[in-house]
C-alpha cells in the first residue's frame, strides 16, 4: 500500500496543487525551502507499510548555509551532514545520548535519513516555508493535508508511537487513537523548553520498549 493510494488528500492530488502554490504565486518571488524536490522526503523515505514512529515538526528550517545551500531538506528537525547541528537537534542527541548510551556524546550525522528508513516518519506540519520567514506558509493548506496523513497512518496502521514534542505537536493528539497507538508528550526540545520535560523524559527508551513490547524491531538512534 503507498501513500498516495493510502491517504485520501494525497490521491486526490491535494499535494501537487500545494507545491504549485508554494513554488508559484504564494513565493512572492523569494527562494522557498526546501528544494522543491525535497518537498515530500518524509513520506518518499519512508514507505507507508513500514512506518513505525511519527515525529512532528512545526515547519522547515527557513535559513540556507552560505556554502552547503539550505538547511531544510524535507525531514523535520534534520539538516545535511556538514551543517552546523541546530540547538533543537543538539538537545534530541543529548536526550538520546544520556538515556540510551550512559551519557557517552557519540559522533553521528545531523542526516536523519537513518531513522526515516528504519520506518520513522519526520513529518512537519507545513511542508514549505519562505526563506528567513518561520510560519511563511503555515496556512498555505498545508496543514489540512499533513492531518490528513496522520489521520490516516492512525486509522490504518497499528503500534505506532507518535512523539509530540511541544505545545503545537501536542494538538494533533486529537487525530490520532490512543487505544491503537503510543503517544508520547514532552516539551519540545529547544533550548528554550527542553529542561521543562523533554530532557530526561527517557522518551526514546519508551519508544523502543513500546516497538519491542508488540514485536517490531528498535530504532536505532
Amino acid at each position: 500500500m503507498l501513500w498516495e493510494e493510502s491517504v485520501p488528500l494525497l490521491k486526490q492530488g491535494f499535494h501537487k496543487k500545494l507545491v504549485e502554490k508554494a513554488y508559484g504565486s504564494a513565493s512572492r518571488g523569494l527562494k522557498v525551502f526546501p528544494p522543491r524536490e525535497m518537498v515530500f522526503n518524509a513520506m518518499r523515505i519512508t514507505p507507508f507499510l513500514e512506518v513505525r514512529v511519527v515525529i512532528i515538526g512545526q515547519d522547515p528550517y527557513f535559513n540556507e548555509h552560505p556554502s552547503l545551500g539550505p538547511e531544510a531538506h524535507g525531514l523535520c528537525f534534520s539538516v545535511r551532514q556538514g551543517i552546523p547541528t541546530p540547538p533543537s537537534l543538539k538537545n534530541i542527541f543529548k536526550e538520546i545520548d544520556e538515556s540510551l548510551y550512559g551519557g557517552k556524546a557519540r559522533q553521528v550525522s545531523t542526516d536523519l535519513t537513518r531513522w526515516a528508513i528504519q520506518g520513522v516518519v519526520l513529518l512537519n506540519a507545513s511542508l514549505t516555508v519562505l526563506a528567513g520567514n518561520p510560519n511563511s506558509h503555515a496556512a498555505l493548506g498545508w496543514h489540512r493535508l499533513t492531518d490528513n496523513i496522520i489521520e490516516t497512518i492512525s486509522a490504518k496502521k497499528e503500534h505506532v508511537v507518535f512523539m509530540l514534542w511541544g505545545a503545537f505537536a501536542q494538538k494533533k493528539s486529537d487525530l490520532i487513537n490512543p487505544a491503537k497507538h503510543n503517544i508520547l508528550k514532552t516539551s519540545h526540545p529547544s533550548p528554550l523548553s527542553a529542561h521543562r520535560g523533554f530532557l530526561g523524559s527517557g522518551i526514546f527508551v519508551k519508544c523502543n520498549d513500546y516497538l519491542e513490547k508488540n514485536g517490531y524491531r528498535p530504532i536505532d538512534w
